[in-house]
């Protein structure tokens, strides 16, 4: 490690500092993320599967209050706000056709479950947009900085300018080692997002015409 950073300019040594710390945020946001994920699509899996092979609405209203995870959420919302109509509140946030009502209420929760899940997502894209330039920086400080050295010692030769240059390149390679990670984890959560929230839509969408074949009443 220490010869890894032992560069000529403190400069292109930082740079480096910079671009593995910002490795270890991307690796530690996706492993973090993949483990919630499929944390969440057990939760999912179990809850949807016990949901449905419920034998009627009151049932499924008992397996809600249990339930965990994304789907779980959405369907305890949705139970909540009938009971809210049921109890007929008289509020600003209630007045209106139950049916327009609760669907205001489903498309809300889902929009919240997809800000829970889209944390992480922006600082893998701001990784992943960020590092190639920051490696390029560096590079370009110990070019300078190499043909400063050159400069001043008078010779131009290979085995001179090979070592300073090659130095220097090392911050591209790690700004791009960096991004790459970055990028790719970025895509894949965030069409395993797309997919989640088609699926919450979907639900939602079954759950109101449930509630609108019970006449809105758990």
């Amino acid at each position: 490690m220490n010869d890894f950073f032992s560069v000529g300019s403190p400069i292109v040594a930082g740079t480096l500092l910079v671009l593995i710390l910002l490795s270890v945020v991307t690796w530690s946001i996706a492993l973090f993320k993949l483990w919630k994920q499929l944390q969440d699509g057990r939760r999912k899996r179990i809850f949807n599967d016990a949901f449905w092979a419920a034998h009627n609405w009151h049932e499924a209203a008992e397996v809600a209050k249990s339930g965990e995870g994304d789907l779980a959420r959405l369907a305890q919302a949705g139970f909540a706000e009938l009971n809210n109509l049921n109890a007929e509140q008289q509020d600003l946030q209630h007045q209106g056709a139950p049916q327009d009502v609760l669907e205001r209420m489903l498309r809300q929760q889902v929009q919240n479950i997809q800000r829970y899940h889209e944390r992480g997502l922006s600082e893998l894209a701001t990784i992943g947009s960020t590092a190639p330039f920051v490696g390029l920086f560096g590079t370009v400080w110990g070019i300078m900085h190499a043909l400063q050295d050159i400069g001043k010692s008078g010779s131009a030769s290979l085995d001179v300018v090979a070592g300073p240059i090659g130095e220097a390149l090392i911050a591209t390679a790690i700004g791009i080692a960096t991004a790459l990670p970055a990028v790719l984890a970025y895509n894949y959560f965030l069409r395993r997002l797309r997919l989640n929230i088609t699926e919450l839509e979907n639900f939602a969408h079954d759950f109101l015409r449930l509630a609108l074949k019970h006449n809105f009443k758990v």
